[in-house]
């Protein structure tokens, strides 16, 4: 795949994904004869996987040690799984926030219906 199709099929820039290979976060991509890089299946699976972190809010620092400890030539399985396990709980107590903000404003929603319920209420009574 070109790096366009590549771009829109993950909804990066190009510029992004050049980034992304320059700083060591995806594999050096393969060229074609005429220089342009030739994304395989393998190097689109490294785009999702990147995408999806980020996504989750790991750091394009944690991502680079991530894809380092996955390239190593030792066995850093526990080490990568607790790089994970650590921002899954860093997503947790970011849900757990966000649904205590969430509740919160339900409580004011409700609180100004019932506020507009009284006033139609009371406009009703007047006449």
């Amino acid at each position: 795949m070109t790096i366009a199709e590549v771009s829109k099929k993950y909804g990066l820039t190009a510029d992004t994904l050049r980034y992304y290979e320059r700083i060591g976060l995806l594999p050096a991509v393969n060229r074609s004869s005429s220089g342009n890089r030739d994304f395989t299946e393998a190097d689109c699976k490294w785009v999702q996987f990147i995408k999806c972190m980020r996504n989750a809010g790991l750091s394009i620092e944690l991502l680079i040690e991530y894809v380092s400890l996955f390239q190593s030539e030792e066995d850093t399985t526990e080490a990568r799984k607790n790089l994970l396990l650590e921002q899954r709980s860093q997503i947790e107590l970011k849900i757990h926030d966000l649904q205590e903000t969430l509740d919160y404003l339900d409580g004011k929603i409700v609180n100004y219906e019932n506020k507009l319920m009284k006033l139609e209420e009371d406009l009703r009574k007047s006449k």
